[in-house]
């Protein structure tokens, strides 16, 4: 027996996520069959929904987001992202400390030095948790404060030498980028079923603000597992896309290609390359020296090895999404991109994870490469403090610069990049996209923002025939409780959000 046809009406459908308008939406199998007046589309036997006065888009996509990190702060991880002061830290840290069992693991992330007025230290954690392998991870996730019991698990001392693409700094007990690997492989293995828990924790979170879909973008061998198990049990609440990381941190070990993977829910065919740090925590690699530190960064591959793990899987036929966020980062990636273009032709569209500081040049390579770009605009709210203190003054100009982007003609997902950032709504990121540029004259409109979360995303995905409420097109649908379109975007994070829908869900879960 077919499903029945679903009649929305009531509200304002705005079939591609700007200002043009229709009265109702009739949908059938998950699939769009027609936008227009209701008089037109009102058909007998049909469900019908009533927006009651609402605003309903295409189904809204957060294109990299770390799905288990964000349930597993939701469930058991302690949240550091809202702590302001060292004096606050120590006291979340010294209260979970006393409630742990003897010998486990402390962990913890979302310090932020530019909230808290300093980074905390080894000697700061030894001392709140006496005999304890403490974990505390920035907010960026490229940074990493352990306590000397960690350390000490780890194997590590003041002598050993970092892994490519990592620095220890073993007084402060600072692990960059790759070093984390050291320590996070001391640490007990999750579960199967605590990764399960967390993704399903965070996935439902995302849906709760209105998502369909979402990037997880670096699984690794036990995540997958995790997300096939749930997948093949239909638990999935909406489509999730992975990006399959190739080199795990603390090491030189890579992992083979995945088994690729395509559900209704589920996706595997990317795979993800950290190229280096992030630009919040001045390690983002980058020309000229950033404020404060005087580092330039850290950059983790070498051209020819990135190449040809880069080769290995376009050749294989999976989609690429790299970090890449200074500037020096960039033209590497690049590189390699217009390598694989002129040598092997035939192949997937990439990606380009953040493309923090692209000047007018990588703007040009990309578009002609036709490179996603995958920027994160809440950074510009959340994490403006942190660029003041350390993006070097002759950078300062190409910060996230979105209208860039897409005046240079390229395809923009936006993204939150959570739990990097406390604020996963995306009418918060539409704000800060079109009011929040670090640069003068680098706000897009909101017809632009929307965009990027509906088509953007969708392509973003590899998935063309979504991103719209056109016939023929997969239903994802978002229900918006009011009109950005003549609202201050100062109150866009208030207005109220229905969960996101996917194509798939049967008819009762439509919103």
């Amino acid at each position: 027996m077919s499903r029945p046809a679903t009649l929305y009406h009531g509200g304002v459908i705005r079939p591609w996520a700007d200002e043009r308008t229709a009265e109702a939406l009739l949908v059938r199998a998950g699939r769009v069959v027609a936008t227009g007046a209701l008089a037109d589309l009102d058909t007998p036997g049909a469900a019908r929904v009533n927006l009651d006065g609402a605003h309903l888009f295409p189904g809204f996509t957060d294109a990299h987001v770390h799905v288990w990190k964000v349930g597993q702060l939701r469930t058991t991880l302690l949240d550091l992202r809202e702590t302001t002061s060292l004096d606050d830290l120590a006291t979340q840290v010294a209260t979970r400390h006393a409630a742990l069992p003897e010998g486990a693991w402390l962990w913890g992330r979302g310090w932020n030095e530019a909230r808290l007025g300093a980074a905390p230290t080894r000697d700061l954690l030894d001392r709140l948790a006496p005999a304890r392998p403490v974990l505390l991870t920035r907010t960026c996730a490229h940074i990493h404060a352990v306590s000397t019991p960690a350390l000490d698990r780890a194997g590590i001392g003041p002598d050993t030498v970092p892994p490519p693409g990592g620095e220890i700094d073993y007084p402060r007990g600072h692990l960059t980028e790759t070093a984390y690997g050291l320590v996070y492989g001391a640490m007990p293995e999750p579960t199967q079923a605590q990764f399960e828990e967390w993704i399903l924790a965070g996935l439902t979170y995302l849906q709760s603000l209105g998502f369909t879909a979402a990037t997880d973008p670096a699984v690794d061998p036990p995540l997958y597992a995790a997300y096939r198990a749930l997948d093949a049990a239909g638990r999935l609440p909406i489509r999730v896309n992975l990006l399959y990381i190739r080199r795990p941190d603390g090491g030189a070990a890579t992992y083979p290609l995945p088994e690729k993977h395509h559900s209704a829910r589920l996706r595997c065919d990317s795979v993800k390359f950290f190229l280096d740090g992030g630009l919040s925590g001045a390690t983002a690699a980058v020309s000229e020296p950033f404020k404060e530190t005087g580092t330039r960064g850290v950059l983790r591959f070498d051209p020819d090895e990135l190449y040809e793990l880069a080769r290995e899987a376009h050749v294989a036929g999976f989609r690429i999404g790299a970090h890449a966020i200074g500037d020096v980062a960039l033209t590497q990636l690049l590189d390699v991109y217009e390598r694989l273009r002129r040598e092997h032709p035939v192949g997937p569209r990439h990606r380009i994870e953040h493309f923090g500081l692209p000047d007018a040049g990588h703007l040009r390579r990309a578009r002609k490469l036709d490179v996603i770009a995958v920027p994160q605009p809440v950074f510009l709210h959340e994490l403006r403090a942190n660029y003041d203190r350390y993006v070097p003054d002759a950078l300062a100009g190409q910060v996230f610069p979105l209208r860039a982007m897409f005046d240079a003609g390229l395809t923009v997902a936006f993204s939150s990049d959570g739990p990097v950032v406390r604020e996963l709504r995306p009418l918060a990121g539409l704000r800060a996209a079109v009011q929040g540029a670090y640069v003068p004259g680098q706000d897009v409109t909101l017809a632009q923002a929307l965009g990027a979360y509906t088509r953007g995303g969708a392509a973003a995905h590899g998935d063309p025939d979504r991103g719209t409420i056109e016939p023929g097109r997969h239903a994802d649908l978002t229900v918006i409780g009011g009109n950005l379109f003549d609202t201050d975007p100062h109150s866009w994070p208030d207005i109220p959000v229905r969960g996101g829908v996917p194509a798939d869900a049967p008819e009762r879960e439509a919103p």
